[in-house]
């Protein structure tokens, strides 16, 4: 039974060909592409204003060096808000829920804004292993401190956003089937029940959200570091 309750996070197949690049892939197609008129329908011109205010919002602490992320950034917050979001609607898949997918997205960009601090700044880039006025006898053990803080930076990234989506898909899983099991033998506590879950369920809507921008929210920050 409760081996069950993870079958939601196995990659689909079909004739033993995994389907996970066509679940990555099929949600653009939702989203309307702007037109040659020149005037837009609602739904265009409320997309163009959440991009707009989410690029500024986001570039907003960064100099110009860094608005160069600006298209990356955005695409990346609306892909992860798109995956999470459609991920609960039934007999779906979440790729996110994936801890390779995550690290996939999360390694390579944070790889590229240290190599950008190495490149353009190395003093500061590698004065922050170090702080200023460390006693001479704690020097290498800030550094070896500093160092594995900034590595796990990446799997910190990665895990934050699979362990939250996982766990919230697992109960509202759990508390649907106590809704099931719990309707024929008490039906009043079946309803209070499915209330709870009807209140999860809103919760998980802002926290698909909430962890996209945090994820391309700590990337910003990492990358203002590195600028």
């Amino acid at each position: 039974m409760m081996a069950s309750f993870f079958d939601q996070f196995a990659s689909p197949s079909y004739l033993n060909i995994p389907l996970i690049a066509i679940a990555i892939a099929l949600p653009w197609i939702m989203y309307p592409t702007p037109q040659s008129r020149w005037i837009n329908n609602r739904l265009i011109t409320l997309q163009g204003w959440f991009i707009n205010l989410f690029t500024k919002q986001l570039m907003l602490p960064l100099n110009v060096g860094g608005h160069k992320w600006a298209l990356l950034l955005t695409s990346l917050m609306i892909f992860l808000i798109t995956i999470n979001m459609l991920g609960l609607l039934p007999y779906t898949f979440t790729p996110t829920t994936q801890l390779s997918l995550n690290m996939g997205f999360a390694v390579p960009l944070w790889l590229a804004t240290v190599i950008i601090g190495m490149r353009n700044q190395p003093t500061i880039a590698l004065g922050h292993l170090l702080p200023e006025g460390t006693p001479i006898p704690l020097i290498p053990v800030l550094i070896i401190i500093e160092t594995i803080s900034l590595l796990i930076r990446p799997l910190a990234l990665g895990v934050r956003l699979t362990a939250n989506l996982t766990a919230g898909h697992l109960l509202i899983q759990l508390i649907a089937t106590a809704v099931f099991v719990l309707l024929p033998l008490m039906p009043t506590v079946a309803i209070l029940t499915a209330a709870v879950l009807f209140l999860l369920t809103l919760l998980e809507v802002a926290v698909a959200m909430i962890q996209a921008y945090v994820f391309v929210l700590l990337l910003s920050l990492y990358l203002q570091e590195n600028v």
